[in-house]
């Protein structure tokens, strides 16, 4: 239901593509220090997405703030403080998971792109009240203040609903790669004179995708699904040790899987290859 709603909102299509393309320009602007802002914000550094982390902040501490704004309009003056320092946490998480959030937006397209839209401006939308709380609490006018707060709790809890759908139903930020079915024992994937020096290959090992690169005498395979959002690595840019997925830009060491660049987290599968009568073989790594 909701995404026919939001499939059929194309006043938004301006503010996705602008504001999108607005975001990347900026990093990509700012040459290989902005690589590295876009890196530590998407977590690439934690081995998943950061924004998660950081929500739980805000939503926590404006929770603590409206129990405590209940407790106190029932007489119990003393929870007052204890509301006001929890707006102003609230407040000082939501910037960081706005940074972090619109950071991987701009990795984003299709229904997932207009959904995190939605759930942004309803975001701000929350801010902005538990700011104007903020203001009305210090300026003596408690009840109006507990008023705002309310309803940017409200917003919010909407705002969460929508993030929640991009996980669970759009699969944002959630591992792509994983749930690889490597197979235990030597597979035959490839004559391996069509693995060429430069030229990423895609090889199916039972029910796994596997991309093959040659480095000199030695096979290097990992996971072929971009753990991102699924792109095809074999279709990507090789620079030598590094494949860059077609559709987002990650980037990851063929020789590992681990991530070079996000917006992936995850490092891909990495597969054992061997090269043998003319054919390749892979398996999944033993257990050391």
């Amino acid at each position: 239901m909701i995404d026919e709603v939001l499939e059929r909102q194309d006043w938004l299509e301006p503010v996705e593509s602008g504001l999108q393309k607005g975001v990347a320009g900026a990093f990509d602007s700012a040459g290989s220090a902005g690589q590295v802002a876009r890196n530590f914000l998407h977590g690439v550094w934690l081995g998943h997405p950061l924004h998660p982390v950081l929500t739980d902040i805000p939503l926590g501490a404006w929770t603590a703030a409206v129990v405590l704004d209940a407790m106190e309009a029932a007489g119990n003056r003393g929870c007052a403080r204890g509301a006001d320092v929890a707006v102003q946490i609230g407040l000082a998480g939501a910037v960081g998971a706005a940074v972090t959030g619109l950071t991987d937006w701009q990795a984003t397209d299709g229904r997932a792109r207009r959904t995190g839209v939605v759930h942004g401006l309803l975001n701000i939308a929350a801010t902005s009240l538990f700011t104007g709380s903020l203001f009305a609490r210090k300026s003596g006018n408690r009840g109006l203040g507990r008023g705002l707060a309310l309803t940017g709790y409200v917003i919010g809890a909407a705002s969460a609903w929508l993030g929640g759908h991009l996980v669970y139903r759009e699969q944002i930020g959630v591992d792509h790669a994983a749930g690889t079915n490597a197979p235990k024992e030597w597979t035959d994937v490839r004559a391996a004179s069509v693995v060429r020096e430069g030229e990423p290959r895609r090889a199916d090992a039972e029910e796994a995708r596997v991309l093959l690169v040659r480095r000199g005498e030695e096979i290097c395979a990992i996971g072929e699904v971009c753990s991102h959002l699924g792109g095809p690595l074999a279709e990507g840019k090789l620079n030598g040790d590094t494949i860059e997925c077609p559709w987002h830009g990650s980037r990851f060491c063929v020789r590992d899987g681990s991530v070079v660049d996000g917006p992936a987290t995850h490092p891909q599968p990495r597969f054992e290859a061997r090269e043998r009568d003319g054919r390749i073989e892979v398996r999944a790594p033993r257990e050391r």
